[in-house]
């Protein structure tokens, strides 16, 4: 027997997918929708596994976390699609220039071919099945190219996804590749990659030698705004849980909040006081909260810290720090431009806070970085918020509280400029991974040959008058 290689298997099967696809490139309502119930009913079937295999990634990872955002999203994610992918898929009449009434114009919505999907390792369970529920809704195939730091989840997802489809059809990749730009380097007919913008552009230089179009979901520092109006407290609340799921360790995270100076004390005290409530003093033996994935984001973000502490600012401790990679919130005050924990996205449990004086501070700062993931506002006055969403760029936005704008799977989920391009989720996610084909098709009796040569008579002078009117004399060649 002939040992394969993992770059071997890779272009293996994306050959074979290819060729599956070449044989039969549709596949019909009930098709699909068979499919992606037969995922559903695994992640289903598979809850209890997946949770304790996420866990041992993580070294310890809330079930809780787990089961809510990583496998309920899936299941809301492909309920969605199935209630809606009928409409989707149908046909789009559109209506034709006056020039041409009476013909026939519509579009099409065909899958694209053989769709990868790279998914990340903080939520690669929701990330990589609602991918893949994207794609086979639009009639695609799929490989799915998971996280070396997922081993575990990885071996989980592989059983799950063998009992129900062939390679030919998905098929899924872990940590096996020596090096992981050979899957970005395929000609797919599209690729969705999720994860740091760093990374992101590596994979968007890969697919650019074959033209493969993207969608980057890449995070960024996304901003919590506490306008003068709003409750402390549950802005607070509101902003720690958004820090405390998975330990911070998700893209759509507060990443810094910006408050009213004469509220920053009040704000971090409101701060520390709801961790403690929500995950207790030693949040290092709470079963709810999750550990930071391994040393090397530990160490990443005690560095972080360790930069910002040399340069003066004053950092505010919310629990105690034990063993086991599981790290409390740290408040930091007093932070510069110059601190690396303002530069960079923290993905972790460190949260800045700045005070501001007046809120065209706040759009000023916003708009010098590169544009948010998401855009996070904390006010009851609507003529505030409105003047806010008007002046600002986001992928995204949730008002009074934090990331459920990408849980609700009725609406596009995606970044914009550094935080991401493309969309998930929803009909704009579904439109995303097909190729939106349009078809005219002429009556025979309609003469469109009024337009062929010879040029100058007057069908051809009219319709030239009609919509370009005369040239103005005083422009001259």
């Amino acid at each position: 027997m002939i040992h394969e290689t993992a770059a071997q298997r890779v272009a293996r099967v994306f050959a074979i997918q290819r060729e599956a696809f070449v044989a039969r490139p549709q596949s019909s309502l009930a098709e699909r929708k068979a499919k992606l119930r037969a995922l559903r009913t695994q992640i289903r079937r598979y809850q209890d596994a997946i949770v304790v295999a996420m866990s041992a990634d993580f070294g310890h990872r809330s079930a809780v976390d787990t089961k809510f955002l990583d496998l309920m999203g899936c299941v809301l994610h492909i309920n969605h699609t199935l209630k809606h992918l009928g409409r989707w898929m149908k046909p789009s009449a559109r209506p034709t220039e006056l020039l041409f009434k009476g013909n026939k114009l519509w579009v099409e919505y065909q899958p694209k071919g053989v769709v990868g999907v790279i998914s990340a390792w903080n939520f690669p369970v929701y990330i990589g099945i609602a991918g893949l529920a994207s794609a086979l809704a639009a009639g695609n195939r799929v490989m799915l190219k998971m996280s070396e730091f997922n081993p575990h989840t990885n071996a989980v997802l592989k059983r799950l996804l063998a009992e129900v489809f062939d390679e030919d059809e998905v098929a899924l990749v872990g940590g096996e590749l020596d090096d992981p730009g050979l899957f970005s380097a395929l000609p797919f007919d599209h690729l969705v990659f999720t994860g740091s913008p760093g990374v992101g552009r590596l994979v968007m230089r890969a697919a650019a030698a074959h033209l493969t179009p993207v969608t980057l979901e890449l995070g960024g520092k996304s901003p919590a705004v506490v306008l003068d109006d709003y409750n402390l407290v549950d802005a607070a609340q509101r902003i720690v849980h958004g820090k405390g799921t998975n330990c911070g360790q998700i893209c759509i995270a507060p990443d810094y909040a910006l408050v009213p100076r004469a509220r920053l004390e009040p704000f971090v005290a409101a701060l520390r006081e709801r961790f403690q409530a929500l995950y207790g003093a030693q949040a290092a033996r709470n079963d709810d909260y999750t550990s930071i994935i391994d040393e090397r984001q530990f160490q990443r973000l005690q560095g972080l810290l360790d930069d910002a502490r040399a340069k003066g600012a004053q950092v505010t401790v919310c629990g105690d720090v034990l063993p086991g990679h599981r790290l409390p919130l740290h408040i930091l005050t007093g932070v510069t431009a110059q601190m690396r924990v303002m530069q960079e996205e923290i993905f972790g449990p460190l949260l800045p806070v700045l005070a501001y004086d007046q809120l065209s501070e706040v759009v000023g700062h916003i708009n010098r970085g590169e544009r948010p993931l998401a855009l996070y506002l904390f006010s009851t006055d609507t003529h505030a918020v409105e003047g806010m969403l008007r002046q600002t760029h986001s992928g995204g936005v949730t008002i009074n509280d934090w990331g459920w704008h990408a849980f609700n799977h009725g609406a596009p989920f995606g970044g914009v400029g550094n935080s991401g391009m493309g969309n998930y989720h929803g009909e704009e996610g579904f439109r995303e991974l097909s190729h939106a084909r349009t078809v005219f098709q002429r009556r025979t009796w309609f003469p469109t040959q009024l337009f062929h040569p010879p040029y100058g008579r007057w069908p051809q002078n009219l319709a030239l008058k009609l919509y370009l009117g005369s040239a103005d004399p005083k422009v001259k060649p």
